[in-house]
């Protein structure tokens, strides 16, 4: 039994085991190496991170979603963004609890609480306890494994 402490985000209510769901998107990695880019799939397959400040999508301020490069599950909403000076997109929340998951991650000798998507279970980033009201958290996710749609007036 892993008796480390847990990331104090793992206690906020979010799943913390990937889900059941009807919809889920189970595939081999061959399928998702022909289905992503190289980089993509470094970061969503292989809990990898893309270099900060280097994804378009930390300036994207218009109207919008951002889902799941790999199940197109929408994850973030343009409402929940804010510019967090990391360099990488930042949202204070998901755009529905149950579309993201959590996992304990004790890479490089850090507590950190992985975010990960509740569809096809890939990588996203990392949540935080240092964001802006109203939740206080930041929800740190690499732009490479988003994409982003914008959304009509």
């Amino acid at each position: 039994q892993d008796t480390r402490p847990l990331p104090p985000e793992m206690k906020l209510g979010y799943l913390t085991e990937s889900p059941k769901r009807d919809d889920k998107v189970i595939r081999t990695d061959e399928e998702w190496k022909k289905l992503l880019t190289a980089e993509q799939y470094r970061i969503l397959r292989n809990h990898g991170t893309e270099t900060p400040f280097c994804s378009p999508l930390v300036d994207v301020k218009e109207r919008g979603s951002f889902h799941c490069v790999g199940c197109d599950l929408e994850l973030f909403k343009t409402d929940a963004k804010f510019n967090s000076g990391t360099g990488w997109p930042s949202f204070f929340q998901p755009a529905e609890k149950e579309a993201i998951w959590l996992r304990a991650d004790y890479s490089y000798g850090m507590i950190r609480s992985e975010v990960l998507c509740s569809r096809c279970d890939g990588h996203l980033g990392h949540l935080f306890g240092d964001g802006p009201e109203p939740t206080k958290l930041r929800f740190c996710i690499n732009g490479e494994v988003l994409v982003f749609k914008k959304r009509e007036a």
